[in-house]
């Protein structure tokens, strides 16, 4: 088999291994040897790959937040079909699941992470702040197909969204809150802001 895929399939094992853990039991059990034990590898697997633990932490949260991607393309490409509010529903209840909840849990324990993760984020909170600029860019879509008034404060409603949502999504653990709880969310942010006919 060649290294390339090889290397390939260990990160994803461990990066698995690693969120099921997470999941589970929370940033403080995340250890190298829980990854590796989870993983059904020898612990040496995990240190082939990466340099240490923090490096290992930090490809795994920049894996997550390169999963944006796409779905950044399909919110933009949304803009200007169905509602607002809709597709921010949407958006919002595919980004705050347990996974992507636990992985800003593990961000925001770990100061050596955030170190890590700072030449790629340098502000905010990595995950958050990718996510809000995936929002900027719908909501900026938006504002220019005339769904959105001119004046509304794009930015600041992208980051209320964001810290909205992530508190009702941290304050169930391991459950994801009802479709319903996120569109309540979408509609109280951004219902002074929408033209006639684009909730």
């Amino acid at each position: 088999m060649p290294t390339g895929v090889a290397l390939r399939d260990a990160r994803e094992q461990l990066f698995d291994a690693a969120e099921r853990v997470l999941l589970r039991e929370g940033p403080n059990a995340l250890t190298s040897r829980a990854v590796t034990t989870e993983a059904g590898c020898a612990k040496g697997v995990l240190h082939r790959h990466f340099t240490d633990f923090d490096a290992f932490l930090a490809e795994l949260v920049l894996d997550r937040i390169g999963r944006l991607g796409a779905q950044s393309a399909a919110l933009r490409d949304a803009a200007g079909t169905g509602t607002v509010a809709g597709n921010l529903t949407g958006a919002l209840a595919d980004l705050f699941g347990p996974i992507a909840v636990a992985i800003v849990g593990l961000v925001i324990s770990r100061d050596t992470l955030r170190a890590r993760l700072r030449p790629t984020t340098p502000t905010g909170i990595p995950l958050l702040t990718e996510a809000t600029a995936m929002f900027v860019s719908y909501l900026t879509a938006e504002r220019e197909l005339g769904r959105i008034t001119p004046d509304a404060d794009i930015d600041t409603l992208a980051r209320t969204l964001i810290g909205a949502a992530h508190l009702l999504a941290a304050g169930q653990p391991g459950t994801a809150p009802e479709t319903e709880a996120y569109h309540r969310v979408a509609n109280t942010v951004i219902t002074g802001v929408l033209h006639h006919g684009s909730a």
